[in-house]
């Protein structure tokens, strides 16, 4: 049986607490992240958010934002960017199009091909870069549809410059810092 947006948004009145994802007409509900990933997430927010807000380039946000995608599944990324262009105004519901930045950090209960597959979605409809936040092991990959991978380690500098020029973060910044 394919489930609905609108089975979806049923679900979720008698489940508030719960985010929920509708996937090929399946919901998939999300687990919460654990602390140190939902911290890079946060910085990863913090970090577009400081450059794109005072350029007034689009707009940015985190984890419970649903996108209604050109598909019909609704999904949600970690962190997402859409060029102003697109997006003049906030929709109270959903987006109704696909982020032109989406951002997704490994959780620990996250399995690293299912994001990079949930990546790899967003770009086929429509997303012009995907990026994943691996704190684990402290790296990011850098997602253009069509092009190769780019792994970037501490010591490099993340940019997004087709969306963002000028935007660059050393790839350390985005870990927790350690209070010894």
């Amino acid at each position: 049986m394919s489930l609905t947006l609108e089975d979806l948004e049923k679900i979720q009145q008698q489940y508030p607490d719960y985010r929920m994802e509708l996937v090929k007409g399946n919901i998939i509900v999300m687990s919460p992240s654990g602390y140190e990933s939902d911290e890079v997430a946060a910085t990863m927010v913090s970090q577009l958010y400081n450059w794109v807000k005072p350029r007034k380039l689009g707009r940015i946000t985190a984890s419970s934002a649903g996108f209604r995608l050109p598909n019909s599944d609704l999904r949600a990324s970690d962190a997402s960017f859409v060029l102003a262009e697109r997006l003049r105004r906030s929709p109270k519901s959903f987006a109704q199009l696909a982020p032109d930045l989406t951002v997704e950090v490994k959780s620990p209960s996250d399995n690293l091909e299912d994001i990079r597959t949930k990546i790899q979605e967003f770009l086929s409809l429509g997303t012009k870069v995907g990026i994943l936040l691996n704190p684990d092991e402290q790296i990011v990959e850098v997602y253009n549809l069509g092009k190769e991978v780019i792994v970037l380690n501490n010591g490099d500098v993340l940019t997004v410059p087709e969306l963002l020029p000028g935007w660059e973060v050393p790839v350390a910044d985005l870990w927790p810092v350690e209070f010894d």
